[in-house]
């Protein structure tokens, strides 16, 4: 088991066009990377993110309605007070990812953001095969890499890393390195809802992409099939959405 979590001070990034300015107090618009017919959320969720839903909403999610969301220690336990607002039951930065979501939820945000959720195979396209024309070395066009960060998973917020361990849990998000097609986390940090489907014995299941900071790197390679119960919640899963490329970009 992994240390408690930091509270980060780091706030999120979000690109404007150029000239433009923010009005003061104007929330920042999502970084979106354009792969092919679709536009990818560049960074997991935040909470900052998923707060204004929240607010336009008035979503209470089922962590908040029923106690607190899970954290395997022997079993899934449910921790008292820990939601999306405060991943580990504490005040938490509003750049941390998003988390104690089941894909309900997920997909609800994704749907009011004017998008969806993934399926696997668009999530692995987008995770491991570098389509820019012009990648910063040493990532190359057409090349598809074990790990989303490329031939190694150096630099992805895993519990093997060499060395001190920067994040004990969930990094902020955009606060590790970016990997193939310019994406954070596609890899580690929190594992991502999929909208692919199967039954399970306890109702239908879905697909949970990346790994998370609880794993090692392992979980972070193409092919790891990992599904969870589609109205489950834990500390270790968030999301990121995608938006048609010929849409306008997305603007909350």
């Amino acid at each position: 088991m992994r240390r408690t979590a930091l509270t980060w001070l780091l706030l999120t990034c979000a690109a404007l066009p150029a000239g433009a300015t923010r009005p003061t107090g104007a929330p920042a618009a999502p970084e979106t990377v354009t792969l092919g017919a679709l536009r990818w959320d560049r960074t997991e969720v935040s909470i900052a993110r998923f707060g204004r839903f929240v607010a336009d909403t008035g979503t209470r999610t089922r962590a908040e309605a029923e106690g607190g969301g899970f954290e395997f220690s022997g079993g899934w336990t449910r921790r008292p007070g820990w939601t999306w607002r405060m991943p580990e039951g504490r005040p938490a930065s509003d750049a941390l990812p998003a988390v104690h979501l089941n894909f309900d939820e997920a997909a609800a945000f994704c749907r009011w953001a004017g998008g969806r959720l993934p399926t696997a195979a668009e999530w692995d396209n987008a995770a491991y095969t570098e389509q820019r024309s012009d990648p910063p070395p040493p990532l190359q066009r057409g090349t598809t890499y074990p790990y989303p960060t490329g031939s190694s998973p150096e630099g992805a917020n895993t519990s093997d890393n060499a060395g001190p361990d920067r994040w004990p849990t969930a990094a902020p998000t955009g606060a590790s390195r970016a990997g193939v097609n310019g994406l954070f986390d596609m890899g580690a940090n929190v594992w991502e809802w999929a909208s692919d489907t199967r039954p399970g014995s306890d109702g239908p299941e879905r697909r949970t992409m990346g790994g998370s900071w609880w794993y090692g790197a392992s979980q972070m390679r193409a092919g790891v099939d990992a599904w969870k119960p589609a109205r489950f919640y834990a500390v270790y899963i968030g999301l990121r959405c995608v938006y048609p490329a010929d849409g306008p970009a997305p603007t909350r």
